[in-house]
């Protein structure tokens, strides 16, 4: 029986298969882990991982050297450099070079200047970087998304009061009388917003809260009164039914109560109030917009 010489490449201690030139193919390993710039490769183990042991096999034995390759590639634990461009500290996306990443800073600063836009060398197992066809449109798209978060910015800061973010509206239905209107009863001035809506309808927390009131109050007929903090209170009168009592922790959204059209009222509707230091505020400043 004849037998000819071979390398045993191993990797983490793993026989994975024979190699007929040990040199060849370590500067092939080289070239592919830690020379190939166009795969952004930043570090492998496999210098680490691969060990290798001279053998005699047998001649008709095959030595597939670039099955053997393939295989310690896959097994390496590689890692990857990309540049990502970041807005107010969040990373949006992700390019092979810098110089892209840069000419897409440079182009949303012309736009938002007041705006923190960076780019970061980041390293990764998962190259994921915007392909040729996205360069031309990214920086676009970019654009979009920092403009509608301004805006939504905008609005929640339009909708904040003492701090108190007013996120959702109480009610669904039809604004009948506004604030300091001369409509309501008596032709006393309005102290906050009507909203017509089927009987039973749900009232909803427009923030949380701690409940300070719930029960019968003169023209308010069934009232809740939620203490929101920093002096801001909400009023929801008339309703046909209460779901809270007084001292009850609630949630933002939680349903309270029902429209109903008991105490000083002529149809089903949710009368809605914000005060401030017991000073009204006109509701359509933070809601129903």
């Amino acid at each position: 029986m004849k037998f000819k010489s071979a390398y045993t490449v191993y990797f983490d201690n793993e026989e994975i298969g024979y190699i007929k030139n040990k040199d060849k193919f370590k500067k092939q390993l080289e070239e592919k882990l830690y020379d190939n710039q166009e795969e952004n490769i930043a570090f492998s183990n496999a210098r680490e991982e691969v060990s290798y042991k001279l053998k005699f096999i047998k001649k008709e034995e095959p030595i597939e050297e670039e099955n053997t390759l393939v295989a310690i590639i896959n097994k390496s634990d590689i890692m990857y450099v990309q540049y990502a461009v970041s807005v107010e500290g969040e990373e949006k996306c992700y390019f092979k070079t810098q110089e892209e990443a840069k000419k897409v800073q440079e182009e949303l600063l012309k736009n938002f200047e007041e705006t923190n836009i960076a780019v970061t060398e980041v390293y990764t197992k998962n190259l994921d970087i915007v392909s040729e066809e996205e360069l031309a449109t990214i920086g676009a798209q970019i654009t979009n998304e920092i403009n509608q978060k301004q805006k939504e910015e905008r609005k929640k800061e339009e909708a904040t009061i003492s701090g108190i973010y007013l996120a959702i509206n109480p009610v669904l239905g039809t604004i009948t009388s506004r604030y300091a209107s001369r409509e309501a009863i008596r032709n006393h001035a309005h102290t906050g917003l009507d909203i017509a809506a089927k009987a039973g309808t749900d009232i909803k927390a427009v923030q949380d809260g701690i409940v300070t009131f719930a029960g019968t109050k003169g023209g308010y007929g069934n009232l809740i009164i939620i203490d929101h903090g920093n002096g801001i209170e909400t009023y929801y009168g008339h309703c046909s039914k209460l779901y809270v009592k007084e001292q009850d922790n609630v949630k933002l959204g939680e349903v309270i109560g029902a429209v109903g059209s008991t105490g000083n009222s002529t149809g089903p509707h949710l009368h809605f109030e914000i005060r401030k230091d017991g000073e009204y505020v006109n509701p359509a400043k933070y809601l129903y917009k």
